[in-house]
């Protein structure tokens, strides 16, 4: 078993989502996730009982914890703690709501959506383990969602202490503005899930961030 690296030094961020398996287990998906580099896995299920959530972080935790990749629980507390997931993440939707209030959890173990300086703050001030930064574009796991444009991934570059995570339509095409505007984490869906190789092109996606690093020194 290997450790999670520090949230500092994870770049890319992927998701077994279940909008996007079409049809493949959950935990292949982890696993080829995991062979091609991710940092962090969420496994995100929004229109799932919660003992199929349960069943899917039982199922992919060995996989995470054998490569040493972070498992991220979405909207679950009290799951991710039952599987020993090293974190859990909250919308702001979720946030008031949570039950965050058990002995082996904290928000120093969860991840905040923010879409505004304003919510930033207020997530911030909370002392979670990081926040992500999006929807950066339009993005169909998020249809509803107005885009907060690389302005706010701008804005985050320049406040923002705590490890955060850009999200929402990023792919190979315009990854590299959203790094031209100070992004050094990233979180992908669809445009991972989707490709016929996901391991290769998480590869991709790696190779492009660990170099955007080695250029800032």
């Amino acid at each position: 078993m290997l450790q999670m690296k520090p949230l500092s030094d994870c770049r890319l961020y992927t998701f077994v989502d279940t909008a996007y398996l079409h049809g493949r287990k959950p935990e292949a998906v982890a696993q080829e996730l995991c062979d091609g580099g991710s940092d962090l896995i969420q496994l995100r299920a929004k229109n799932a009982a919660v003992s199929e959530i349960r069943r899917m972080a039982e199922a992919i935790a060995p996989v995470t914890r054998r490569a040493g990749v972070g498992l991220v629980i979405n909207d679950h507390p009290l799951i991710a703690a039952e599987v020993g997931a090293e974190l859990c993440h909250l919308g702001q939707e979720d946030l008031m709501g949570a039950d965050l209030g058990m002995d082996r959890w904290s928000l120093g173990r969860v991840g905040l959506s923010t879409h505004a300086p304003e919510q930033a703050w207020r997530a911030i001030a909370l002392e979670p383990a990081y926040i992500a930064i999006g929807p950066v574009y339009a993005t169909g796991t998020k249809p509803g969602a107005r885009p907060v444009t690389l302005e706010y991934v701008r804005w985050a570059a320049a406040n923002v202490a705590i490890p955060w995570f850009a999200i929402g339509g990023i792919n190979l095409n315009n990854l590299d503005e959203v790094l031209a505007a100070g992004a050094r984490r990233i979180c992908v869906v669809s445009a991972i899930l989707n490709a016929p190789d996901v391991a290769k092109v998480c590869r991709e996606f790696k190779e492009r961030l660990t170099q955007s690093g080695a250029s800032d020194g």
